[in-house]
């Protein structure tokens, strides 16, 4: 499951949205069919329909469901300035947390998985120089002063983030490895978000 999914599955969960979840096999190229390309036509995952609005991106699916549902506020909070601190993250992990994670994710085990490769070095140690900036900007500026990401309560920031970052594990990178707020953080998540938090990631702990 690709960690944008696995983000809103958990906050979907936790939340108590009703929902049905519809399996995308992207190994089968089922995000490739005109099915699916009706619902999203940039034919990726994660993507919903609701009622007949159909809509991707995670970012905007949850930001959308925020104000779509009733739930505590603290999700993604209304007053103006306390959701801004939430957009400030959700702005700014697109290029760092997103991309380093995920591409050093693929270049060290998905891709040589896949296709029976030799892993790309150069490729890898880029991606690992950039996750492990993005990673000190966790410890030095995101966590420095504050439990979760935008403030003292878990956000949507906070599941996108701790999916992201769970995600170098599968390729034997310990993301809490001499970072003890990050530790401590995703430890906070993983609490804010239970049961659902290690539900959603038991698919790839098998």
């Amino acid at each position: 499951m690709s960690q944008p999914s696995r983000a809103l599955y958990i906050f979907l969960k936790k939340t108590k949205i009703p929902f049905e979840t519809n399996l995308v096999n992207l190994a089968k190229g089922a995000h490739r069919t005109e099915e699916y390309a009706a619902i999203n036509p940039f034919q990726q995952v994660p993507a919903i329909d609701d009622n007949g609005f159909k809509l991707s991106e995670s970012v905007a699916i949850l930001r959308y469901l925020c104000r779509e549902h009733n739930i505590d506020d603290h999700w993604y909070p209304k007053d103006s300035k306390a959701q801004a601190r939430v957009d400030q993250y959700l702005e700014w992990q697109h290029v760092n947390t997103r991309i380093s994670c995920a591409m050093y994710f693929q270049h060290k085990f998905l891709i040589p998985k896949m296709f029976g490769t030799e892993v790309n070095e150069k490729k890898v140690a880029d991606f690992q120089s950039r996750m492990e900036d993005a990673l000190e900007n966790f410890e030095t500026i995101w966590l420095k002063d504050q439990l979760f990401l935008a403030g003292n309560k878990a956000s949507i920031a906070d599941i996108l983030a701790a999916c992201e970052l769970e995600q170098p594990s599968m390729a034997g990178y310990d993301v809490c490895e001499g970072r003890p707020l990050v530790t401590a953080w995703l430890q906070r998540v993983r609490e804010a978000f239970h049961p659902y938090y290690d539900e959603g990631h038991a698919i790839y702990r098998l």
